[in-house]
């Protein structure tokens, strides 16, 4: 009986562990197209944060943010969600990532879900947050410079749903988004189910969520379900290519509807440039 009782904390502490420790992944991005004055340029990608706390203030998640020393933060979709929506949570976050570096964001369906919306954006726009809904912005540094790109979620619009009918709006909007010239690219979006029209159009790297890592992840195997993929889903985390277009998934930091992960901690993705 002791052991029944002192092997079942052991699980419900190493689970306590898994949904609130975040682990903290580096990803090396290599491309001939990075201009030399970007090597070493760092990006901290935060995705699907869905309103979870890590510390009063979020002060764990920002110092951890804060110890990679970004040069960007990337937001890419669902740092609110629409079932248990706090927006002063997420404003914490916000008002302390905007003093560490310049942070961009897309949305995710979530925030598409989520009527007080309009009034998100505007607090996370008044605080300084570069917000993207099919634009973009040209990022300088040493004379040279890199593009990037941001896709608001389809789930804003209509017709969507099918990964076909998502697919088809993410492509117009990306093929209206090319701009003339060769500068290295990177796309904000929260689809990874999408790679296929992310490498169609030329992107060089996308960073991507909406997956929550499979949400339960199994040895040798990798995560168990995704939303849009299902099943044994394929894109839940890392890096994934097809052509000379790279992806990379994070695994995300909070929990939505199934409200909690298995062996699949909260992830902040670093990712540095390299010529």
């Amino acid at each position: 009986m002791v052991l029944w009782i002192l092997l079942l904390s052991a699980f419900f502490l190493w689970l306590y562990w898994g949904n609130t420790s975040i682990r903290t992944t580096q990803v090396g991005i290599a491309d001939k197209k990075i201009p030399a004055s970007f090597s070493g340029f760092r990006i901290v990608q935060i995705s699907d944060l869905h309103n979870a706390k890590f510390g009063k203030h979020q002060n764990r998640l920002l110092k951890a943010v804060r110890d990679a020393s970004p040069d960007l933060i990337a937001v890419t979709g669902d740092l609110i969600d629409s079932r248990h929506t706090n927006l002063e949570e997420a404003m914490e976050f916000v008002r302390g990532a905007v003093r560490i570096a310049p942070v961009y964001y897309v949305t995710g369906n979530h925030e598409a879900r989520l009527g007080r919306y309009a009034l998100f954006k505007k607090k996370i726009g008044e605080a300084g947050v570069s917000i993207f809904k099919n634009t973009g912005a040209t990022i300088s540094r040493g004379g040279s410079c890199i593009r990037l790109l941001g896709l608001e979620d389809p789930a804003f619009s209509k017709p969507h749903g099918t990964n076909a009918e998502n697919a088809a709006l993410l492509d117009a909007r990306l093929k209206a988004m090319r701009s003339a010239g060769n500068a290295y690219t990177v796309l904000l979006s929260h689809r990874p189910e999408q790679l296929d029209v992310y490498a169609a159009n030329g992107t060089d790297l996308a960073l991507c969520g909406h997956a929550h890592g499979g949400q339960i992840r199994l040895p040798f195997i990798g995560g168990l379900f995704a939303p849009n993929q299902g099943f044994f889903p394929k894109y839940t985390a890392g890096v994934h290519q097809k052509g000379r277009t790279k992806m990379v998934v994070s695994r995300g930091l909070g929990n939505s509807l199934a409200p909690l992960r298995i062996n699949n901690r909260p992830e902040l993705v670093v990712l540095t440039l390299t010529r």
